[in-house]
């Protein structure tokens, strides 16, 4: 990915950028032999990994595992060769069914509306890893977690490095995400199940994210709120790789990884950069916070190179998606959010 496109003329064309596998991802892929499985598929990161995934070893098989409520992604993913399986992983026989393969990633988890449905949030982000973890034992295990388990730190700090306790704000989103890693943690222990804890803050692409969110709000004239005034954010085609490499990197037992770019922005700095390019003054309402969930790329720099996308193209590109009103996946982030009430 050593020349970058200066824009995306499709959906397609993006995917197929973010699904092409660079040199160092095969090399790793080789270190982790077998087939590779994908728990929790269907979300707005899993087809495209998943088709990442194939793209990389087409001789070995990918099987994604989901519900596939949406319409469309089951069939997609098979004509990219993707095995699919249904199934409930909330259901314990039905998760003991699906193929015990070398190499997991394992993706499902319950956010937006955490606050609405507790008990479901809960379950889905400890019981259904407790299960995952025991099911799995002999596998390598990428699990996808969160920046959020990290408490809010001084924005000047450079963010939360992997040496600092899990201990988040209240909220049972990030409460239950630390309860995910802990899961993972105890029976990685247990059994010496190798793996790393993927703690991703925030991954984007064209229809999503942080970014999407702040250049749809200036666009569209909408205020923007500085209270959380900085974040870091990662292009998913860059976080999709780095989960796979994972597997070639697993650690005995499970180890912590952050995974993010290593800028730190201000958000009112991306917004009146974004009103620069679409032609349209920002409105801002609120003041910054002297803290908040920003994560330290250091461990992930040094241990797989720097991401292939900068902060500057992530804009340029996001700008000019949102300049033609294209596709969008219409699921804000919410990564203002201080509460912890998703």
């Amino acid at each position: 990915m050593s020349t970058l496109p200066k824009r995306f003329d499709t959906v397609e064309a993006m995917e197929d950028f973010m699904t092409t596998p660079s040199p160092r991802l095969i090399a790793d892929l080789a270190k982790a032999p077998g087939d590779i499985l994908v728990l929790g598929v269907a979300g707005k990161m899993g087809p495209t990994l998943a088709r990442l995934a194939k793209r990389a070893v087409p001789d070995r098989r990918v099987v994604g595992v989901a519900r596939f409520s949406e319409k469309g992604v089951r069939e997609s993913l098979e004509k990219a060769g993707v095995e699919t399986l249904q199934a409930d992983l909330l259901d314990r026989s039905a998760l003991e069914a699906v193929p015990k393969l070398p190499n997991v990633v394992f993706m499902a988890g319950r956010k937006f509306g955490a606050t609405g449905d507790v008990p479901l949030t809960w379950a889905m982000n400890v019981q259904v890893p407790a299960m995952v973890a025991e099911v799995f034992k002999s596998s390598r295990i990428t699990v996808f977690s969160t920046g959020c388990v990290y408490p809010f730190v001084p924005v000047e700090s450079g963010g939360a490095t992997e040496d600092m306790p899990a201990v988040p704000p209240p909220g049972d989103y990030a409460n239950s995400c630390a309860g995910r890693e802990h899961m993972f943690s105890y029976f990685s222990a247990r059994h010496g199940t190798p793996g790393r804890l993927f703690r991703l803050n925030y991954a984007i692409d064209m229809r999503y994210g942080v970014l999407h969110d702040i250049g749809r709000k200036v666009r569209d004239g909408e205020t923007i709120d500085l209270s959380m005034g900085h974040a870091n954010v990662i292009w998913q085609g860059d976080a999709n790789e780095v989960a796979l490499r994972c597997l070639a990197h697993a650690t005995t037992p499970t180890s912590p990884i952050n995974v993010t770019g290593p800028e730190t922005f201000e958000v009112a700095a991306v917004a009146s950069e974004f009103g620069k390019l679409l032609g349209r003054a920002p409105s801002f309402t609120g003041k910054p916070a002297p803290t908040g969930w920003i994560n330290n790329a250091a461990r992930m720099v040094k241990e797989f190179g720097a991401p292939s996308v900068p902060l500057k193209t992530m804009i340029e590109w996001n700008a000019d998606w949102l300049s033609r009103d294209m596709a969008t996946h219409n699921k804000p982030t919410h990564y203002e959010v201080r509460d912890g009430k998703y």
